[in-house]
């Protein structure tokens, strides 16, 4: 979906159409969570804050839809750090920022000429993942580094 396209259910619901996907109020309420929330949460997060509107809504929901999500490419995972996955609405090439200090992820705008291509050098590309961790902007303001 392109960004800055408004989110009503009825396009959410036809989106999800289109890519092949049932559109339950459950997968619904999950993509408009992630499409709205783009601070790459993790399945806890998403339940954490989905289940104050939803009280029913297990964690195994959640798990179940991102894996179907993930198989249509309707979101990406991100395994920035090895014991913790986040979840992007925005599958388009961008690399991911980590700050170290307060624990954010950050998309960072990066140009991957190579990676418009399907192939590159004879491989075929089926994803690409480009994190940096470091310290981000508001805590090097707030510690004064």
């Amino acid at each position: 979906m392109s960004e800055g396209m408004e989110l009503s259910m009825d396009k959410l619901r036809e989106y999800l159409e289109n890519e092949g996907v049932h559109p339950s109020y459950h997968r619904l309420k999950i993509l408009e969570y992630l499409m709205n929330h783009r601070t790459h949460p993790t399945v806890e997060r998403i339940h954490k804050e989905l289940s104050k509107e939803i009280p029913t809504l297990s964690k195994t929901t959640i798990y179940n839809t991102l894996k179907l999500f993930l198989s249509k490419g309707i979101v990406q995972e991100l395994t920035i750090e090895e014991k913790e996955m986040r979840y992007d609405a925005d599958t388009k090439p961008h690399a991911h920022f980590k700050c170290m200090e307060c624990g954010d992820v950050y998309d960072i705008a990066l140009e991957f000429p190579n990676l418009e291509r399907e192939m590159i050098e004879g491989h075929k590309v089926t994803e690409c993942h480009v994190y940096l961790k470091g310290v981000c902007k508001n805590c090097l303001k707030r510690t004064g580094k």
